[in-house]
């Protein structure tokens, strides 16, 4: 017999995690290319971009972004 008890922390962090997942093949499954793209992946997880900086070097740019899903904004 299971006891089922009061809801831990980590049940809120699974059940957060599975809505994502589910975001993501919802729109996996409506997309028309073979692969999401970084950029549709992180609309689809309403993440926004915090910190973005581009370096030059060797006639080589590399922009380098930091991004933040949306659960991150609500933790204390």
């Amino acid at each position: 017999m299971v006891t089922l008890g009061a809801p831990t922390v980590s049940d809120h962090v699974a059940l957060a995690e599975i809505e994502l997942c589910g975001e993501l093949m919802i729109a996996a499954s409506a997309a028309h290319g073979e692969r999401l793209s970084a950029d549709r992946i992180d609309e689809v997880l309403d993440v926004k971009v915090s910190t973005e900086r581009t370096t030059v070097t060797d006639r080589t740019t590399v922009t380098e972004r930091t991004t933040v899903p949306r659960q991150g904004d609500h933790r204390g």
